[in-house]
């Protein structure tokens, strides 16, 4: 399973595990928020006292890899699965640069 970086802005709810919302900035630079437990985000142990933002990931899948008109590597990603992670508005598939994703090691 691939990666995508994220960040970790913010606490917002103690039910356990905790919940916080995340920050993915896409190619164009548009920011998109997601909200979930902190599990799915972080090995971190995470509370309302933490500092933020904190670095995060989401696990996704990569749907299309290209080389744009400017040489720049970009890919669409997936992170419906396996957690059925989704933006705040229910998107779970974006364009993102290619170096934003981080590759399992072989």
């Amino acid at each position: 399973m691939h990666t995508i970086s994220v960040q970790i802005v913010r606490f917002i709810d103690s039910s356990q595990p905790g919940w916080v919302e995340c920050l993915l900035r896409d190619a164009s630079g548009r920011e998109w928020i997601f909200a979930d437990k902190v599990p799915i985000f972080t090995e971190a142990l995470l509370d309302a006292s933490s500092t933020y933002p904190q670095p995060g990931v989401v696990v996704c899948e990569i749907m299309r890899d290209w080389t744009d008109g400017h040489g720049r590597r970009r890919c669409i990603i997936s992170t419906e699965r396996p957690w059925g992670v989704e933006a705040i508005g229910g998107e779970t598939r974006f364009e993102v640069f290619k170096d934003q994703i981080i590759t399992p090691a072989a």
